[in-house]
């Protein structure tokens, strides 16, 4: 979680709050009564980084609960139960983020949510080979109280021009790295589906160009050989639809 935002979040408890933690194994948030996460207590913290929010740990090993998030399964909580859950760097990573922030409304009152930004997800340089980061399922958007979900479509790692080069994610301030969204009572979420190659291909291109990270004389290069490769298969379909008309012609 960005620091200023834990800082941020811990104002906003009062110290009868009762806190809700989900998937938080890598990382919990040591201010939790409560964690919901697959992996088990005694494996929590694996990836080393220093606590966050609070020296002490206030959730146990009974309130370490093992959940499979997106079983479908509603979250061992009544109604409003939670007065405050916490969904840091999670959603991104899971098959059904939609039922995960539908069963946050459900029971909590309110809560913080963090995920990658969608131009650090859309980045190379991350990792070697790969666009963002390799297991992560989505590109998402947070505008207002309203988070939309759109897969990441494999077409994202075919073309330099459909992701953004590794200088843009080295110069990206840590702030725009991530997106966030704090909610009080309920939250909007839904989930943008594509179709279609070209559909897709027009959705990262416009927002990779939104930013401009290209010089406009490569990306005129590039459309020019991409039509000049594109030009022999044009021919062969052009010919194979006039033989068809002749021989339609026929009979």
């Amino acid at each position: 979680m960005l620091q200023e935002n834990v800082d941020l979040v811990l104002q906003r408890l009062h110290p009868d709050d009762v806190v809700l933690d989900i998937g938080a194994w890598g990382r919990p948030f040591n201010r939790a009564n409560y964690v919901l996460d697959q992996e088990a207590f005694e494996t929590r913290g694996s990836y080393g980084l220093p606590a966050q929010g609070g020296e002490r740990e206030t959730f146990t090993r009974e309130t370490w609960i093992r959940w499979d998030v997106c079983s479908r399964e509603p979250f061992p909580f009544g109604p409003k139960e939670i007065d405050f859950v916490i969904c840091s760097h999670t959603l991104e990573d899971i098959r059904d983020p939609l039922w995960v922030c539908s069963e946050m409304v459900r029971i909590a009152k309110a809560g913080y949510i963090e995920v990658p930004s969608r131009a650090a997800e859309s980045s190379r340089g991350v990792e070697p080979g790969q666009v963002g980061w390799s297991h992560h399922r989505w590109l998402i958007d947070i505008d207002g109280n309203h988070i939309r979900f759109m897969m990441k479509y494999h077409k994202i790692h075919s073309h330099w021009r459909l992701s953004f080069p590794r200088r843009f994610l080295r110069r990206l301030p840590a702030r725009e790295q991530v997106q966030w969204l704090f909610w009080e009572g309920s939250l909007a979420f839904s989930e943008v589906t594509l179709h279609g190659v070209d559909t897709l291909e027009r959705e990262l291109d416009r927002y990779v160009q939104s930013k401009r990270p290209y010089p406009g004389l490569l990306l005129q290069a590039d459309r020019a050989y991409r039509i000049a490769r594109s030009l022999p298969g044009r021919a062969v379909a052009m010919l194979k639809r006039e033989a068809l008309k002749r021989i339609g012609g026929k009979t």
